[in-house]
């Protein structure tokens, strides 16, 4: 038993010589870090892969952020000034009624092609058309009694005349002539006013154009100067973009421009520099180029987003 115990001893002793002769091997930075067991590595290399993971997506995502912020920004190739832009029409009106009513017909629709002059909707003018006939009668009925006052006073010139009457019967003829007068032009001018309100119960497009909005429907009333419908026009448009300013020596108003749209890809578009912006953005160092494009056929819409080119003199 003694022995056993002795043994025991020895065993612990050397145990304690080997734990401190190896302490000084674990902070060897130069010496192999010991092989870690089976089941650690798998948790180890999981752990690796993530953190590499990690950083590559931070390095793309900065990288396609750069990509978003150079899109927009003029760039040249062999002489050549790309850039995008947005086409924009160059009248945009909000088409108002002139008077309140109530909508009794509507001609257009969104998306609807109108020429200039042509009927957009019409107002209720039942009314308006009654009291026209009244002003109208009112206009026969102040003729008469025009026509009347002035045959009294030419009998009355003719006494006055022969100093067959006083002078104050003739004064009271003339006065009446000129209150019958008065009263004819008042219903005249009456009835005209009538009539511009029943004309202007007919809104009309101002322009040749598109319907881009419709805002107003049968039955609904509409108030003074409620817009009823927008309408732009599409011929011809105009196409905004910005060049660096080193470029601001090299364009000209006239020079010609050519265009690209995604729903044409294999056509081109022709136009011509109308502005050459006057103020250079200190932000962007840049400054506004604005070009317009005869649409005739109408392909090209406002909004639709362009590729442009232009030749760097």
């Amino acid at each position: 038993m003694k022995r056993s115990i002795l043994v025991l001893t020895f065993v612990a002793l050397v145990a304690c010589v080997g734990c401190k002769k190896a302490a000084p091997a674990a902070t060897d930075t130069n010496k192999t870090a010991p092989e870690l067991p089976k089941d650690v590595q798998s948790v180890a290399a999981a752990a690796a892969t993530t953190t590499t993971g990690s950083a590559g997506e931070g390095a793309g995502a900065t990288q396609n952020q750069g990509v978003a912020q150079n899109q927009g920004v003029a760039t040249e190739t062999n002489g050549v000034v790309v850039a995008t832009g947005e086409f924009v029409s160059p009248v945009r009106s909000e088409l108002a009624v002139k008077t309140p009513g109530r909508v009794a017909k509507m001609f257009v629709d969104e998306g609807s092609h109108v020429a200039k002059g042509q009927p957009i909707l019409e107002l209720e003018s039942d009314y308006l058309r009654l009291n026209l006939d009244r002003a109208n009668a009112d206009i026969a009925r102040a003729k008469a009694a025009e026509d009347d006052a002035r045959r009294d006073l030419d009998r009355k010139k003719d006494l006055i005349a022969k100093d067959s009457i006083p002078r104050a019967t003739y004064d009271r003829s003339q006065s009446a002539y000129d209150q019958a007068v008065a009263m004819r032009q008042s219903t005249v001018a009456q009835a005209a006013l009538l009539r511009q309100q029943i004309n202007d119960a007919t809104l009309r497009s101002p322009i040749d154009g598109v319907v881009a909005e419709k805002r107003a429907d049968v039955g609904e009333r509409m108030g003074d100067n409620s817009v009823a419908v927008v309408v732009v026009q599409l011929s011809p448009l105009k196409l905004r973009f910005k060049v660096p300013e080193r470029y601001l020596a090299s364009v000209h108003v006239g020079d010609s421009v050519k265009a690209t749209v995604d729903p044409y890809p294999n056509e081109t578009f022709a136009g011509r520099v109308t502005t050459v912006g006057g103020v250079v953005d200190s932000a962007t160092r840049s400054f506004l180029v604005e070009t317009e494009f005869a649409n005739r056929d109408g392909k090209l819409k406002p909004g639709l987003f362009a590729r442009v080119e232009m030749n760097a003199r």
